[in-house]
């Protein structure tokens, strides 16, 4: 029970430590496709809100010519689990019968996290991360329906 909490306590953090308080700030960073061509120097802010330990809503903005491109989505990040269980007979007096018991724990070390979003132009954008248990950091790589990839970055 209480690695549970412990890992819960890590993941927010994490969340927390990338941009303080209700919004966290992640970047996506054109890597390939036409963004990069058309804005090669572009940092795309993608911000996350109604956080909890495990996932968020996120938004953010692709750049473009004329109407802006808003996109909306959800981040999730899932820890690793590892599940016991526990079969048996007991003779003494105070537990006389079968025992039977299961236990489920967070193991600490790499989290995998995706990110999926759908913009007002149709776009879809969806990728997968990595985060290290109770660090501030995280890294993958995100694609769009228009042939762009992103670096994503926190």
């Amino acid at each position: 029970m209480k690695r549970n909490v412990l890992t819960a306590i890590c993941l927010a953090a994490t969340l927390a430590a990338c941009g303080g308080g209700n919004t966290v700030n992640l970047r996506l960073y054109p890597i390939a496709g036409p963004l990069k061509d058309s804005y090669p120097s572009e940092i795309i802010a993608v911000k996350l809100r109604n956080q909890t330990t495990a996932s968020a809503d996120i938004s953010f903005v692709l750049p473009g010519s004329g109407k802006k491109n808003r996109c909306n989505g959800t981040w999730t990040s899932v820890a690793p689990r590892v599940t016991e269980k526990e079969r048996g007979m007991s003779l003494t007096l105070q537990s006389t019968g079968g025992k039977l018991s299961k236990s489920v724990t967070d193991v600490g070390g790499v989290n995998n996290g995706e990110v999926y979003a759908v913009c007002t132009d149709g776009t879809r954008v969806q990728g997968r991360f990595i985060t290290g248990s109770g660090t501030e950091s995280g890294t993958g790589t995100v694609t769009d329906s228009v042939g762009n990839t992103y670096k994503l970055l926190f």
